[in-house]
């Protein structure tokens, strides 16, 4: 089932070699490839923002930035259940084009990896673990994580959603017994002077 995000890695790493080296066979001075490699070189972060689903109150913003291989997750997350967990997850598509949120699929998992929580190798790239919310329903999360990249050839997660869940993620098969899906973002490419 998850063969053809291998393949789309794939296809994305080609077309980013195909971009660029096309660029550099164009004839225009060193200014004109900076600024056709633009899109790619000037990425500098990701960012989801958490809309609720329907009748869930649960916003907020993530964001991915990387250095040297490792990507770096900071999340602030409110409307969740007051001194509870939530599972957060990378899922498959961007898509937030129904109010429940299922049109996300399931966990990012390109590496067809059995479900786990982070710090235990074998793992879905996207399985970020749990936030812990505080007596008012709000959470900070800090994490890193090197088995996923923003737009590399490694998993890489730009374009993808992201689902905050009703139910902590017990690290479970198949996906942690999460539950609904309370939260929804699709990460896209951050405006670098914000």
């Amino acid at each position: 089932m998850n063969k053809p995000f291998s393949l789309a890695t794939s296809v994305l790493a080609a077309a980013y070699a195909v971009f660029t080296s096309g660029c550099a066979s164009t004839g225009h001075d060193d200014h004109s490839r900076h600024d056709h490699n633009h899109g790619f070189d000037s990425i500098k972060q990701l960012v989801a923002v958490v809309q609720p689903t329907a009748g869930n109150k649960c916003s907020g913003v993530v964001r991915f930035t990387e250095v040297a291989g490792v990507v770096y997750v900071y999340a602030e997350i409110s409307g969740l259940t007051p001194n509870q967990q939530h599972a957060m997850h990378v899922h498959e598509f961007g898509d937030g084009t129904t109010p429940d949120g299922m049109k996300a699929g399931g966990h990012y998992n390109p590496e067809e990896k059995t479900h786990g929580l982070p710090g235990t190798n074998e793992r879905h790239a996207g399985d970020l673990g749990n936030l812990q919310a505080d007596s008012t329903g709000k959470a900070v999360y800090r994490a890193e994580f090197n088995n996923i990249s923003m737009i590399g050839v490694k998993n890489p997660i730009v374009g993808r959603g992201v689902i905050v869940h009703a139910k902590p993620d017990d690290g479970g098969q198949p996906v942690g017994n999460a539950g609904a899906r309370i939260g929804f973002g699709t990460i896209g490419v951050a405006n670098p002077k914000q």
